[in-house]
């Protein structure tokens, strides 16, 4: 028999509510709208010297600061190979084939996805907790486990297995 540890942060205030669009069956952009998301996190590994998985306070607040950056936004990807995104002075031009959207900077968050799906929101929010908390030098979990629920109940997840034991 062998043991495992792990923990998982969910709280009310670990939502935020964003604008996207996303396409899907190769050509098919589906019309802009929003939704109240809803994110928690899974953290795997070894008991450290405190006798936890990993800090609950810095787990939390690092989440809570990734998932404030995220609300009240409009979502883009940039790396769609059919959706265009410029900046241009201080707005956001896109663009899907014949279709054209124009938003105040201010209001975008451009993030490095191909797609603003549940599941490639999970990874970012993933990598994105990853790198602030070994910043603050908090330790990588051997298993990183994020939910992103877009509708309540309709979750996407992305898993980071650390490479520490292969």
């Amino acid at each position: 028999m062998s043991e495992e540890y792990f923990v998982r942060l969910t709280k009310d205030y670990l939502v935020f509510s964003a604008a996207h669009f996303i396409t899907y069956d190769g050509n098919v952009c589906e019309r802009l709208h929003g939704h109240n998301y809803r994110v928690e996190a899974e953290v795997h590994g070894p008991l450290d010297e405190n006798h936890y998985v990993v800090d609950f306070i810095a787990l939390r607040d690092t989440l809570q600061s990734i998932v404030l950056r995220l609300d009240h936004r409009m979502l883009l990807p940039t790396r769609h190979d059919q959706i265009s995104v410029r900046e241009e002075n201080h707005e956001v031009h896109v663009a899907f084939k014949d279709r054209r959207w124009v938003f105040p900077r201010g209001d975008c968050l451009l993030l490095p996805l191909a797609n603003t799906t549940t599941e490639l929101l999970a990874r970012y929010i993933g990598q994105e907790l990853v790198a602030e908390l070994d910043q603050r030098g908090v330790s990588s979990p051997s298993v990183l486990r994020i939910g992103v629920d877009e509708n309540s109940g309709q979750w996407g997840f992305y898993q980071l297995r650390s490479d520490i034991n292969a």
